[in-house]
């Protein structure tokens, strides 16, 4: 993220900016607050840094928090007002928020051919739909890379408690851990199965399905 102050505003640093607009977008997009590391992946600064602009920020009376409580991030009266203060645009910038990526063509990976501009844009909405059914969750670990979904690569799922076979999923199982696998329903208990030789399956009775895999994002 680009930021666009670079002096203080109102005592606060471009960095604290950046972290309030940030916490701000992030709760009205998703409709609960990020977490620290959510933040810290976002802004490529380290968890204890992210820790210590938060602090400022509370000190400031501009964002308030539950503490023990998990998303409990929320701007005050006095961080929205800033935000909106501080939400008009420079000279020369556009009124309206980019609404995803540009798309301005295609091309193919065969024979050239001319390209022909676009004005459409390209967002997670427009390929996979909306709706407060989908999330994305980034991916940890090599299980599934005969698959070629990686560590790093973000899954975008959609939110159900059902899945047919063969579908990816993403599973609770019997430790509570959170699992990526390919479902399979067999006589006397379902089948985790992973995609990559080095893991066995998991054989389980216990198995919560959180969502079912619709897609694949990946920054190269």
């Amino acid at each position: 993220m680009q930021v666009r102050y670079v002096e203080p505003i109102d005592g606060l640093t471009p960095r604290q900016v950046e972290v309030l607009r940030l916490i701000g977008s992030f709760c009205d997009s998703q409709r609960y607050s990020p977490t620290i590391a959510e933040l810290a992946s976002r802004m490529h600064i380290s968890r204890s840094t992210v820790f210590e602009h938060l602090g400022e920020l509370q000190r400031k009376g501009l964002l308030a928090t539950s503490p023990g409580r998990a998303r409990s991030l929320k701007l005050t009266s006095s961080g929205h007002a800033l935000l909106d203060r501080l939400g008009g645009c420079q000279p020369g910038e556009n009124t309206e928020p980019a609404s995803g990526i540009p798309l301005v063509g295609r091309i193919v990976a065969g024979l050239p051919r001319e390209a022909i501009e676009n004005t459409e844009s390209i967002s997670l909405e427009t390929c996979f739909g909306l709706g407060e059914g989908l999330f994305a969750l980034e991916v940890s670990g090599d299980s599934m890379i005969e698959e070629n979904i990686e560590p790093g690569d973000y899954v975008i799922c959609r939110r159900t408690n059902v899945a047919d076979n063969g579908d990816l999923v993403v599973a609770l199982v019997d430790d509570g851990e959170a699992t990526l696998k390919r479902l399979y329903k067999e006589s006397h208990c379902v089948r985790l199965q992973p995609a990559n030789a080095n893991y066995q399956p998991i054989y389980t009775n216990n198995c919560h399905i959180e969502g079912v895999v619709v897609g694949l994002v990946r920054r190269l």
